[in-house]
């Protein structure tokens, strides 16, 4: 558990990083998801931080925040953003570091494949990835939003390797058959090195950078606005369904909603 921790502590401090210091305007912010605003959407991280903590730690807290969640699922962005917002931006910050702290910690407290609840039970190395995944993802929305370029490090493989995973979940989200073909992903890093995965012979493949394909599967961009090359049928429709995060079927960006790098 200590690699995919570290990775997850990284990702985020550099989010805290961005919006340690930003003004309350700022923070005030909608961003391109869902009409949320920058406090909205670190409200969001905050809370799911809270809550891996108590799946990894305290399961009888965890059930009992599960059912006020099942019981109040007609509105569950509000309730699950309700302990952010109410607080002032610079309490939310605080609350933020201190779940995220403690979430790490009951991590590394976990055997990598020790089953942790959730709507779905995961492993906890899975339960952490998706942790790092949701932050980035969020990050995103923050970074259009502030009109701020972030780095692209390495921590994305964890991401990457959770999108080519959930190939054929992003299908039977919709009720969609996947397609037999097989599709070789070929991803260069951002320190250069070339990520794999499928098989080397197939005629359907996805190349280019892991930023690109990553903002893909998390719906932050249409594959037609990245510089992906996406060659084959079955290759053009994953990337027009990808969805990596569970939950119902969701619709990313339209083709041309940011401009091509």
């Amino acid at each position: 558990m200590k690699a995919i921790c570290e990775d997850l502590a990284a990702e985020g401090q550099a989010l805290d990083d961005i919006v340690a210091n930003i003004s309350d305007e700022q923070w005030g912010i909608v961003t391109p998801f869902d009409g949320w605003t920058v406090k909205a959407e670190i409200s969001h991280i905050a809370f799911f931080d809270y809550f891996a903590r108590l799946s990894a730690s305290d399961k009888e807290s965890f059930d009992m925040e599960m059912t006020k969640m099942i019981e109040n699922f007609d509105r569950l962005f509000e309730v699950t953003l309700e302990p952010g917002m109410n607080r002032s931006n610079q309490e939310l910050l605080a609350w933020w570091r201190a779940e995220r702290k403690a979430m790490i910690d009951a991590y590394l407290a976990c055997d990598p494949k020790q089953r942790l609840p959730w709507h779905i039970p995961m492993s906890a190395r899975s339960s952490a990835t998706a942790r790092l995944m949701e932050t980035w993802a969020h990050g995103q929305d923050i970074v259009d939003a502030l009109g701020v370029k972030r780095e692209a490090t390495d921590r994305l493989k964890h991401i990457a390797h959770l999108g080519v995973a959930t190939f054929g979940w992003s299908f039977k989200v919709r009720d969609l058959t996947p397609p037999d073909a097989p599709v070789r992903v070929e991803l260069t890093g951002p320190s250069g090195d070339l990520w794999t995965w499928g098989e080397e012979t197939a005629a359907d493949k996805i190349t280019g950078g892991a930023e690109d394909f990553c903002l893909v599967v998390i719906q932050r961009r249409h594959f037609k606005d990245v510089n992906l090359e996406v060659i084959g049928d079955a290759a053009e429709k994953w990337m027009s369904v990808a969805q990596i995060f569970a939950g119902p079927p969701a619709e990313g960006p339209k083709p041309g909603s940011f401009p091509k790098p």
